[in-house]
């Protein structure tokens, strides 16, 4: 999904509404009952499906869009309130007409003209509940000033109380360079209208983004303009259709059969986080080869797979030849994941320069079976399969020969990069973790938390990114996919457990839900 400008945005919305016949009321209705239902959709996933709403709007289309979220949230039995910066009487255009459907229908209206009305004393905000910055949209600019920078304060401050939700774009940020121009809103999740904005790709912009998700207002696609640096937003609509439907009739043989190799002697977790994940990514069967000391272990963990000892060195690593404990040949797997756990032994690199040699199924490398190759990458161009691999930037750094600052410093070049000199599917994991393949689209998944910066994480990803290549998804849209799926459920795991409390086991017991919302979605 392409990111736009603002004034792009603007010509779009003119267009839709000049050359499409769509007037601006009814592209209103749409981006605030889409507001609407993903607030429900969140609100679903985190337990709050009652929650009290206080929406904080503007006297612009911000607001506007507010106050059509405010109704539809009433009626989908959400205590919603509004509390508006400005008199109801100044309200105009559309907003206006929204305003009085708003009031027509009896939801709670307070009006915060002045900055000291915005204070706990005046407003009553609920104990616990969703709040939403409905303030200042797209076309905004210059620092907040008066009521709606008081309005920024007071809802920073509910933070504690729940979750911020932003409309459209968080307000104080600016739309095209993603850096606050004075306070700004600091959202746990921005739900965009029509289009992500070119600011959200910056860095600087993820602290107050949140996660982000977009609302599709029926603009149509032969209007929207080229991507301009060939980036793109992960969307959440594209990933529910890159997912294979399962037929009724369907068995598991339909749905792949990934092969998992990980594991070594005080490394036993990464091997079993892997293999969970991949028993939730909707692949058929999963199969696992691990030293033989650790099969008790890792089987009891996944009862669901097939777990296979494969011989062991002298320091708990699998030996070159563990594969043929499988006892089946190396193409009985539709995808095969090798890395998480394995050591940077000497045996390990030869398991891993096999694998790239004799395969021809889809092959993901992650962790160590990186690490041995090394600053390498010409191993990976040489691979008789597609290849799919997930670095951090400082695994990365090895792969290129370089640090891992400068890795940091231009992601955006490190990954296309990486993709030019190894012909893989790249991953390059952090806070808006990017996938590319070589001279393709770059794009870039903007959930995820702090959170999920603990151990563990890696191999999560790793095993649900597995089980989606086992399904017979192309290797970007399922490491696309993937990213997007991990990363959501580590959003949600962290508002169950906390960020500091979540762990990667949590991470996994959310992703069920994460498939429910995209199914529902």
């Amino acid at each position: 999904m392409n990111f736009v400008t603002a004034i792009q945005m603007r010509n779009l919305d003119r267009r839709t509404m000049t050359e499409g016949g769509v007037p601006e009321t009814v592209l209103m209705e749409r981006a605030g009952l889409g507001v609407a239902q993903i607030i429900r959709q969140y609100a679903r996933c985190r337990q709050r499906e009652h929650a009290t709403v206080l929406l904080a709007a503007g006297p612009g289309n911000n607001g506007g869009d507010a106050f059509v979220a405010a109704r539809h949230l009433a009626k989908m039995g959400f205590d919603a309130r509004v509390a508006l910066t400005a008199p109801a009487r100044r309200i105009q255009g559309d907003a206006a007409h929204h305003l009085e459907l708003l009031q027509r229908d009896g939801v709670p209206l307070i009006e915060c003209p002045d900055e000291r009305d915005w204070s706990c004393e005046n407003i009553n905000p609920p104990a616990e509940g969703i709040f939403v910055d409905g303030l200042l949209g797209t076309g905004a600019t210059g620092a907040p000033r008066g009521p709606v920078v008081a309005a920024i304060r007071f809802l920073n401050q509910m933070a504690g109380r729940g979750p911020l939700v932003s409309i459209d774009i968080p307000s104080g940020l600016n739309a095209d360079t993603g850096l606050p121009e004075g306070e700004a809103i600091k959202a746990d999740l921005t739900i965009t209208i029509a289009l992500p904005k070119t600011g959200f790709s910056q860095p600087a912009a993820l602290e107050y983004l949140g996660r982000l998700d977009v609302v599709d207002i029926g603009i149509p696609k032969s209007y929207i303009p080229a991507s301009q640096n060939n980036l793109e937003l992960v969307s959440r609509s594209e990933v529910r259709a890159s997912l294979p439907q399962r037929k009724h009739d369907s068995h598991k043989g339909n749905y792949g059969h990934l092969l998992i190799i990980a594991g070594a002697r005080g490394f036993t977790g990464a091997a079993a986080l892997a293999i969970r994940a991949a028993l939730r990514s909707g692949c058929g069967l999963v199969s696992a080869v691990v030293p033989r000391s650790l099969v008790n272990s890792i089987a009891s963990q996944a009862p669901e797979a097939m777990i296979y000892p494969g011989d062991e060195t002298e320091t708990g690593s699998l030996v070159s030849d563990a594969l043929k404990a499988t006892g089946r040949p190396i193409t009985d797997f539709s995808a095969i994941v090798a890395g998480p756990g394995l050591t940077q032994h000497a045996e390990t690199r030869q398991i891993v320069k096999a694998l790239l040699m004799q395969t021809s199924a889809p092959l993901l490398l992650d962790a160590d079976a990186l690490n041995v190759i090394g600053p390498h990458p010409e191993f990976l161009r040489a691979a008789s399969t597609s290849v799919i691999i997930t670095p951090h930037p400082g695994e990365m750094a090895r792969l290129l020969g370089t640090t891992t600052s400068d890795i940091q410093a231009n992601r955006l070049a490190a990954i296309k990069k990486a993709a030019d000199l190894t012909g893989a599917t790249v991953i390059l994991k952090g806070a808006g973790t990017l996938i590319t393949i070589s001279q393709q689209t770059t794009y870039i998944n903007i959930c995820g938390n702090p959170g999920m910066a603990k151990g563990g994480m890696g191999d999560v990803l790793s095993g649900l990114a597995g089980g989606l290549l086992a399904q017979k998804i192309p290797p970007l849209q399922a490491a696309c996919a993937a990213v997007y799926t991990h990363a959501s459920a580590g959003d949600l795991a962290a508002a169950i457990q906390s960020k500091n409390a979540m762990t990667a086991s949590d991470l996994i017991k959310a992703i069920p839900a994460i498939f429910r919302f995209l199914e529902n979605a």
